[in-house]
């Protein structure tokens, strides 16, 4: 492991930020420790449809979960000016108010094991999705929280999405790769 300090200026989109430094070092890793504050910030909450968005100044008290050039899983938590604390799924529009320093540690593995076959092969699993769509974030993190390699793609024709298929085969959205969860079939879909 190695460890990478990130400034972040005042206007920083901290998740857009963390994809961007992963896509960088084409590594995978996690935040090590955060401090800072922010102007917004916009957070899932289980059950909910659309992301909660809080404004004012918010001091950051954790960050914490992983990050690689395929996208990000990180959990915020955070204050308000009534020491009420906050927290949910990290997204897009979390904005840093004067600055934040993180620390990610990154994993490094030999060279031989990068350039392995099996390390380029393409994903059992992709995904259509389009932005904004609460069930495709929903289905992404499910795929991203059991540690599950997918290719992102855009939807090719009219229709619902998330649209996944599994080994070729078209399973559904959402709705089936929950069951299929639940009935512990994507086990074996678990990167290695």
């Amino acid at each position: 492991m190695h460890a990478v300090p990130l400034h972040l200026e005042a206007g920083s989109d901290v998740r857009r930020s963390l994809e961007q430094l992963a896509q960088q070092h084409q590594a995978g890793g996690f935040v090590l420790s955060v401090v800072g504050n922010l102007s917004q910030a916009a957070f899932a909450c289980p059950g909910k449809t659309a992301p909660t968005v809080l404004q004012g100044e918010l001091e950051v008290i954790t960050l914490q979960g992983t990050l690689s050039p395929d996208g990000v899983h990180l959990h915020l938590s955070l204050s308000d000016a009534e020491c009420q604390v906050w927290g949910g799924h990290l997204e897009h529009g979390t904005l840093v108010l004067r600055g934040a320093d993180l620390l990610v540690g990154f994993l490094t593995e030999p060279a031989q094991e990068l350039t392995h076959p099996r390390m380029i092969a393409k994903p059992r699993v992709e995904i259509a999705t389009l932005p904004g769509c609460p069930f495709s974030r929903r289905a992404l993190r499910m795929l991203r929280t059991l540690g599950i390699p997918f290719l992102e793609i855009q939807p090719t024709a009219e229709g619902s999405v998330p649209q996944i298929v599994i080994d070729g085969v078209a399973i559904g959205g959402y709705d089936a790769l929950a069951e299929l969860h639940s009935r512990g079939e994507l086990e074996a879909l678990r990167g290695l």
